[in-house]
């Protein structure tokens, strides 16, 4: 009998009911080109199980509260947000945890929203877009905000937003902006020395850091040259981010993550459900697949644990046993899975 992974996935998504109308209220049907999928705790579940993930750490992606024009408006849907999360998070205790949704830009209501959610509701750590109304995280004013998460050594969700720019007709923002997105903060949080001056945030890169590990040599020599230090360090900052692998453990993503990232700072992720469960499949395919046993344990678990103490060491969480056909489907689905990560591999003919 094949051990469950028990993965621990700190990229997946919640769409709660209140968030899909306050969108829909604002004409917002879609985010990063992809249309608003379903979403439900049990859905959640039991993409969970199809994945053999015990513990999802849940996030509101974009746009968050950006598309709200009134600061006041933001930071009220933020605090509901959040107050709905831990809700979530509260009636399954082993299987969710939930990184909280702060208003960005407005810096001091992120702040104080962020002082809410960790110390008062428990947050696991914080959701930032890598920029909210074209203000890039790493940008001047936000010190209130990195003071508050440093003070609590948070872990800091990275993720993705549409670029400040008009999309490229025929490219869903999805399939590239996004990762240019992210690359954008990762550069400017170094280049501002963010994590240097405040050492306790844990940053933690959505969908393999973008572009980070691919280019990060060629980034370093001409932030050197900006800002007066050896590439060397520059590569020291970048390497001291943390990764996940939604939608990144191909053959051709997952070696150069490796080769890049600190032993420790790669987690899984699968970006569920704005990423489907056959997509989820079959990049966790590849996970299973690329890696050898210690690292993909690693990455499945050992590493989130750093992050997230709560979650360490225990017995697996108790999943309620399902009807033998739903096991039978299940079974079915996952090697359907592994053999069409083995058809469509490259460099394997």
């Amino acid at each position: 009998m094949t051990t469950a992974p028990r993965r621990i996935d700190v990229h997946q998504h919640l769409l709660p009911p209140l968030y899909r109308d306050a969108l829909a209220k604002a004409g917002i049907t879609e985010a990063g080109g992809r249309a608003l999928p379903g979403w439900s705790a049990e859905a959640a579940l039991e993409a969970m199980d199809l994945l053999g993930t015990e513990t999802a750490i849940l996030s509101v992606s974009t746009p968050g509260t950006g598309f709200l024009g009134d600061p006041d408006e933001a930071a009220g849907l933020a605090r509901r947000l959040n107050d709905f999360s831990a809700a979530v998070a509260a009636e399954h205790p082993a299987r969710l945890g939930w990184f909280a949704t702060l208003p960005m830009p407005d810096v001091e209501a992120a702040a104080k929203e962020a002082e809410r959610a960790l110390a008062e509701l428990g947050a696991d750590g914080v959701t930032l877009l890598a920029n909210s109304q074209s203000a890039y995280l790493g940008a001047d004013g936000q010190d209130p905000l990195w003071r508050v998460l440093d003070e609590h050594g948070a872990v800091v969700f990275v993720h993705p937003a549409d670029l400040p720019a008009p999309a490229v007709d025929g490219i869903p923002p999805f399939a590239a902006d996004f990762l240019l997105d992210t690359t954008r903060a990762a550069y400017l949080l170094v280049r501002n020395g963010i994590p240097r001056r405040h050492p306790n945030i844990r940053f933690v890169l959505s969908h393999g850091g973008g572009f980070l590990p691919y280019a990060s040599h060629r980034m370093a020599v001409a932030l050197a040259g900006e800002i007066g230090r050896s590439p060397l360090d520059v590569l020291d900052d970048f390497r001291g981010f943390y990764f996940d692998t939604a939608l990144s453990s191909s053959p051709a993503a997952l070696p150069t993550l490796l080769a890049f990232a600190r032993p420790g700072h790669v987690l899984f992720g699968s970006d569920w459900p704005f990423a489907p469960a056959a997509a989820g499949q079959y990049f966790a395919s590849g996970l299973d697949a690329g890696v050898d046993p210690g690292t993909l344990t690693a990455i499945n678990r050992t590493n989130a644990e750093a992050l997230f103490p709560r979650l360490a060491g225990g017995t697996p969480a108790p999943t309620p046993p399902r009807p033998l056909p739903a096991r039978l489907r299940r079974s079915a689905r996952r090697a359907a899975a592994r053999l069409v990560f083995k058809l469509v591999r490259p460099g394997t003919d």
